[in-house]
């Protein structure tokens, strides 16, 4: 699980959105079977977003904002 978390091409090396305002700049990591159907069901929730998806080595993800201004990355893994 590391690797997904902070290997050198992982979604976690990754550079925070620079425009972000969330305390601390941490994100939360939650992985997904279906990342897809995850951000149709959050965009109609009404959950803003703080990137388009975007494909790496070890999978696809998504960045949301939580109600507290925290990043929350939503993590499909490949394969």
């Amino acid at each position: 699980m590391s690797r997904l978390l902070s290997g050198p091409a992982s979604s976690g090396a990754r550079a925070t959105p620079p425009d972000s305002l969330a305390p601390g700049r941490n994100r939360i990591h939650l992985v997904v079977d279906d990342l897809d159907a995850e951000v149709t069901r959050l965009r109609a929730a009404g959950v803003p977003f703080a990137s388009e998806v975007v494909s790496g080595p070890d999978g696809r993800q998504v960045l949301v904002t939580d109600p507290a201004g925290d990043l929350v990355e939503v993590f499909q893994p490949a394969g």
